[in-house]
């Protein structure tokens, strides 16, 4: 009898140092890179525990201007899989893959989107991919989707876990994407229309009747001058403009000049391109989402 008794406490203490301790992820089975932060936290929900994921442009990046470092090239080599958005937005993409040597798969989260056009910067004629896609909450269960498929394929072991997740995560995108437009309904149609230094929101603007408007003549990567500012003061009288997101302007007298000389809004942060850093407003997609359409709201309303 003691020596049943001694082989079930071993056996016993065999399986709790098997067992991981309450609250912590099981090992993770693979690797994944995402691009930009926004595709990295869709993953992150998707893979669970099963996926680790690399983000190549962290928050408050902008993948439009980065340039990978070797350290890019060492996280893609040893990643089983690569999610990126497509659509234009990552130009250096292609250099980074065949600089790191991987033979992952690369899937195109944007892929099945139909894609819109924007206007170039310099306002011409021609015509260029909006490649925003994610700033339409149908688009971003697209993503979430080409996400579960393709980690289906590279992990089969794994993929009742991924379709789990992905369903369960679909959901609370049907919730969101009620919430958005709850609170779209609640503005007049009259006054659905923003200046934003922000040409990333057309997406949002086809899904949602808005209209979102790029000041005329303005370089906003730079803080603009005291014509720029006049030219906008002009935009926002005669469009009727009663909101706007400039943030590139950072000196608050000519935020208070716009303001006092059109009588229009002045909005708050509106995140587009990059999630804001973890506990910050914007720190997962739907968070994201959520900020961007209380902070319209808030402005448009009032």
């Amino acid at each position: 009898m003691a020596d049943r008794r001694a082989l079930l406490a071993v056996g016993l203490a065999a399986a709790l140092l098997a067992a991981p301790a309450h609250g912590q992820e099981t090992r993770h089975e693979l690797r994944a890179v995402a691009t930009i932060s926004i595709i990295g936290d869709m993953a992150r929900n998707v893979g669970g525990g099963r996926v680790e994921i690399t983000t190549l442009v962290g928050p408050n990046g902008d993948a439009h201007v980065y340039s990978p470092s070797p350290g890019d090239a060492r996280k893609v080599a040893s990643a089983a899989i690569v999610f990126i958005n497509g659509l234009g937005l990552e130009g250096w993409m292609t250099r980074l893959v065949e600089a790191s040597g991987t033979k992952a798969p690369a899937v195109v989260v944007s892929k099945g989107i139909t894609p819109r056009k924007m206007a170039d910067e310099d306002r011409s004629a021609r015509a260029a991919i909006d490649p925003h896609a994610w700033q339409s909450v149908a688009n971003a269960k697209i993503y979430v989707a080409n996400i579960r498929d393709g980690l289906d394929a590279i992990d089969p072991a794994g993929k009742e876990i991924y379709d789990a997740n992905a369903a369960a995560y679909l959901g609370k995108l049907d919730d969101l994407e009620k919430e958005i437009r709850t609170m779209i309904g609640d503005i007049p149609a009259d006054r659905r229309k923003v200046i934003t230094t922000h040409d990333a929101f057309g997406y949002f603007g086809d899904a949602y009747g808005m209209t979102f408007i790029a000041p005329e003549g303005v370089v906003t990567e730079a803080q603009p001058s005291a014509k720029d500012v006049a030219r906008i003061i002009v935009q926002i009288k005669t469009g009727k403009i009663p909101a706007v997101f400039v943030e590139s302007i950072t000196d608050p007298r000519l935020m208070r000049e716009i303001a006092r000389e059109t009588g229009a809004a002045i909005g708050g942060t509106l995140y587009s391109d990059a999630l804001s850093a973890p506990g910050g407003p914007a720190g997962t997609y739907i968070d994201m989402m959520r900020h961007n359409v209380r902070e319209l709201a808030k402005a448009l309303v009032g």
